[in-house]
């Protein structure tokens, strides 16, 4: 089932607000369910280096702990080539351009659904 703005749990649009605030590019939100046995959502971003990666990584774990989310899991914040932060019900991906190139995972989950945000709701928060 395609799940829309409007229906999109409010603790995954604020980890997208987050990375946005911190000028993650090329966000990507992809509807993992029915398709996935291990999340529902997938955010995908990059940034342009390690540092600002880590700033983005920072700011979602920052905002979704204010709302009493913590990640089952986080791999990748040493190196900040490829952070991936667990919530269970949805996975955050920041990548380094090389990396995302490389692993690609749009691609790899190109029959899942893309759920469009459009920038005023992101500018909203």
């Amino acid at each position: 089932m395609s799940n829309t703005l409007e229906t999109l749990p409010p603790e995954i649009l604020a980890a997208y607000r987050a990375a946005e605030s911190k000028k993650a590019v090329d966000l990507r939100l992809l509807d993992l369910q029915g398709i996935s046995s291990f999340t529902d959502y997938f955010l995908i971003c990059s940034g342009s280096n390690s540092r600002q990666n880590h700033a983005i990584g920072d700011e979602i774990g920052e905002r979704l702990a204010e709302l009493g989310f913590k990640p089952v899991s986080m791999e990748g914040y040493e190196s900040a080539n490829w952070i991936l932060m667990d919530y269970g019900d949805f996975v955050v991906h920041i990548f380094s351009e090389q990396a995302r190139g490389f692993y690609d995972l749009e691609r790899l989950w190109g029959m899942a659904p893309k759920i469009e945000v459009p920038a005023e709701a992101v500018s909203a928060a």
